[in-house]
Protein backbone atom coordinates (compact mmCIF):
# COMPACT_ATOMS: atom_id res chain seq x y z
CA UNK A 1 0.00 0.00 0.00
CA UNK A 2 1.95 3.45 -1.24
CA UNK A 3 0.13 6.40 -1.25
CA UNK A 4 0.63 9.15 1.12
CA UNK A 5 0.85 12.96 0.55
CA UNK A 6 -0.68 14.23 -2.25
CA UNK A 7 2.21 15.25 -4.20
CA UNK A 8 2.87 19.18 -4.92
CA UNK A 9 0.78 20.14 -1.79
CA UNK A 10 1.51 21.38 2.00
CA UNK A 11 -0.08 21.21 4.76
CA UNK A 12 -0.42 22.74 8.05
CA UNK A 13 0.02 21.92 11.47
CA UNK A 14 -3.33 22.08 13.51
CA UNK A 15 -4.28 21.73 17.21
CA UNK A 16 -4.39 18.50 18.59
CA UNK A 17 -7.54 17.87 20.02
CA UNK A 18 -6.79 16.30 23.97
CA UNK A 19 -8.78 14.08 25.45
CA UNK A 20 -11.76 15.81 27.54
CA UNK A 21 -13.04 17.07 24.06
CA UNK A 22 -16.16 15.82 22.76
CA UNK A 23 -14.77 15.71 19.49
CA UNK A 24 -12.95 12.38 20.53
CA UNK A 25 -16.20 10.71 21.91
CA UNK A 26 -18.95 11.68 19.11
CA UNK A 27 -18.89 9.34 16.19
CA UNK A 28 -17.36 10.90 13.10
CA UNK A 29 -20.06 11.83 10.11
CA UNK A 30 -19.25 10.30 6.50
CA UNK A 31 -17.58 11.89 3.92
CA UNK A 32 -20.05 12.58 0.68
CA UNK A 33 -18.56 15.83 -0.87
CA UNK A 34 -15.47 14.52 -2.49
CA UNK A 35 -14.44 18.15 -3.13
CA UNK A 36 -11.01 19.92 -3.55
CA UNK A 37 -11.42 20.76 0.50
CA UNK A 38 -10.89 16.48 1.18
CA UNK A 39 -7.40 16.48 -0.12
CA UNK A 40 -6.26 20.12 1.80
CA UNK A 41 -7.85 18.01 4.92
CA UNK A 42 -5.41 14.94 4.15
CA UNK A 43 -2.65 17.04 3.32
CA UNK A 44 -3.07 18.95 7.43
CA UNK A 45 -3.49 15.18 8.80
CA UNK A 46 -0.29 14.41 7.29
CA UNK A 47 1.63 17.75 8.78
CA UNK A 48 0.15 17.20 11.75
CA UNK A 49 1.02 14.09 12.38
CA UNK A 50 4.67 14.15 11.34
CA UNK A 51 5.08 17.40 13.18
CA UNK A 52 3.51 15.21 16.89
CA UNK A 53 6.07 12.59 15.74
CA UNK A 54 2.75 10.07 15.27
CA UNK A 55 2.01 7.31 13.12
CA UNK A 56 -1.36 7.91 12.62
CA UNK A 57 -4.49 10.97 12.76
CA UNK A 58 -7.61 10.77 12.67
CA UNK A 59 -9.28 14.00 11.93
CA UNK A 60 -11.64 14.43 14.72
CA UNK A 61 -8.19 14.72 16.51
CA UNK A 62 -7.91 17.72 14.83
CA UNK A 63 -11.56 18.78 15.53
CA UNK A 64 -12.79 17.83 12.13
CA UNK A 65 -15.58 15.28 12.26
CA UNK A 66 -15.36 13.84 9.65
CA UNK A 67 -14.68 10.07 9.16
CA UNK A 68 -10.67 10.32 7.40
CA UNK A 69 -7.71 8.83 9.21
CA UNK A 70 -3.67 9.12 7.73
CA UNK A 71 -0.81 6.78 8.64
CA UNK A 72 2.97 6.64 8.42
CA UNK A 73 3.46 3.46 10.12
CA UNK A 74 5.43 -0.09 10.36
CA UNK A 75 4.75 -3.20 10.79
CA UNK A 76 6.33 -5.87 12.99
CA UNK A 77 9.04 -6.66 10.32
CA UNK A 78 10.06 -2.64 9.70
CA UNK A 79 8.01 -2.90 6.60
CA UNK A 80 6.70 0.99 6.42
CA UNK A 81 2.34 1.87 5.40
CA UNK A 82 2.25 5.10 4.12
CA UNK A 83 -1.39 6.44 3.02
CA UNK A 84 -5.05 7.53 3.96
CA UNK A 85 -8.36 6.15 4.49
CA UNK A 86 -11.54 8.05 4.15
CA UNK A 87 -14.66 6.31 5.27
CA UNK A 88 -13.10 3.72 7.02
CA UNK A 89 -14.46 0.59 8.07
CA UNK A 90 -13.24 -2.19 10.21
CA UNK A 91 -14.10 -5.45 7.94
CA UNK A 92 -11.75 -7.45 10.07
CA UNK A 93 -10.14 -8.46 13.26
CA UNK A 94 -8.28 -12.11 14.05
CA UNK A 95 -5.29 -13.71 15.05
CA UNK A 96 -3.71 -13.24 18.24
CA UNK A 97 -5.04 -10.84 20.86
CA UNK A 98 -1.48 -8.81 22.24
CA UNK A 99 -1.52 -6.33 25.21
CA UNK A 100 0.85 -4.03 23.91
CA UNK A 101 1.55 -0.11 24.66
CA UNK A 102 -0.49 2.01 22.71
CA UNK A 103 -0.43 5.54 23.11
CA UNK A 104 -2.10 8.69 21.17
CA UNK A 105 -1.67 12.21 20.15
CA UNK A 106 -4.49 13.06 21.98
CA UNK A 107 -3.18 11.93 25.16
CA UNK A 108 0.62 13.01 24.48
CA UNK A 109 3.08 11.47 26.65
CA UNK A 110 0.85 8.83 28.03
CA UNK A 111 0.56 4.99 27.09
CA UNK A 112 -1.19 1.81 28.74
CA UNK A 113 -0.84 -2.24 27.63
CA UNK A 114 -4.08 -2.15 25.75
CA UNK A 115 -5.36 -5.42 23.67
CA UNK A 116 -5.88 -5.74 19.97
CA UNK A 117 -5.38 -8.25 17.38
CA UNK A 118 -2.21 -8.47 15.69
CA UNK A 119 -4.08 -9.02 12.26
CA UNK A 120 -6.86 -6.05 10.64
CA UNK A 121 -8.39 -5.41 7.78
CA UNK A 122 -9.95 -1.94 6.68
CA UNK A 123 -12.17 -0.78 3.54
CA UNK A 124 -12.27 2.52 2.46
CA UNK A 125 -11.83 4.98 -0.17
CA UNK A 126 -9.34 7.76 -0.89
CA UNK A 127 -9.93 11.67 -1.58
CA UNK A 128 -10.80 10.97 -5.17
CA UNK A 129 -13.13 8.23 -3.89
CA UNK A 130 -11.67 5.35 -5.13
CA UNK A 131 -11.91 2.02 -3.17
CA UNK A 132 -9.15 0.68 -1.21
CA UNK A 133 -8.83 -2.37 1.23
CA UNK A 134 -5.56 -2.60 3.55
CA UNK A 135 -4.23 -5.77 5.24
CA UNK A 136 -2.58 -4.65 8.32
CA UNK A 137 -0.20 -7.04 10.59
CA UNK A 138 1.62 -6.44 14.16
CA UNK A 139 2.02 -2.65 15.43
CA UNK A 140 0.36 -1.81 11.87
CA UNK A 141 -2.38 -3.88 12.92
CA UNK A 142 -2.84 -2.20 16.14
CA UNK A 143 -2.63 1.48 14.55
CA UNK A 144 -5.47 0.44 11.95
CA UNK A 145 -7.73 -0.39 14.52
CA UNK A 146 -6.74 2.48 16.79
CA UNK A 147 -7.71 4.99 13.93
CA UNK A 148 -10.97 3.37 13.36
CA UNK A 149 -11.72 3.31 16.87
CA UNK A 150 -11.28 7.27 16.17
CA UNK A 151 -13.57 7.43 13.55
CA UNK A 152 -16.27 5.54 15.56
CA UNK A 153 -16.01 8.11 18.83
CA UNK A 154 -13.55 5.60 20.50
CA UNK A 155 -9.86 6.16 22.22
CA UNK A 156 -7.72 3.78 23.33
CA UNK A 157 -8.07 4.96 26.89
CA UNK A 158 -11.76 3.46 26.47
CA UNK A 159 -10.73 0.31 25.95
CA UNK A 160 -7.72 -0.02 28.98
CA UNK A 161 -9.52 -1.46 31.84
CA UNK A 162 -9.14 -1.74 35.71
CA UNK A 163 -6.33 -0.63 37.44
CA UNK A 164 -4.65 0.25 34.26
CA UNK A 165 -7.85 2.51 33.20
CA UNK A 166 -7.44 3.60 37.03
CA UNK A 167 -3.39 4.34 36.30
CA UNK A 168 -4.37 5.98 33.31
CA UNK A 169 -6.78 8.27 34.04
CA UNK A 170 -4.56 9.33 36.82
CA UNK A 171 -1.59 10.47 34.91
CA UNK A 172 -4.21 12.11 32.06
CA UNK A 173 -5.27 14.25 35.22
CA UNK A 174 -1.72 15.17 36.19
CA UNK A 175 -0.61 16.17 32.82
CA UNK A 176 0.77 19.08 31.99
CA UNK A 177 -1.49 19.15 28.36
CA UNK A 178 -4.55 19.09 31.00
CA UNK A 179 -3.93 22.17 33.01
Amino acid sequence: MRQGPIPGAHGRVRPLTLLGDPHLHTPCTEVTDFGPELSPLVEDLFTTMYAAQGVGLAANQVGVPFRVFVFDCPDDDDVRHLGHVVNPRLVETDGVVIRGPEGCLSLPGLEAGTERYDHAVVEGVTTTGDPITIHGTGFFARCLQHECDHVEGTVYADRVKGWRHRRLMRQAARASWRR
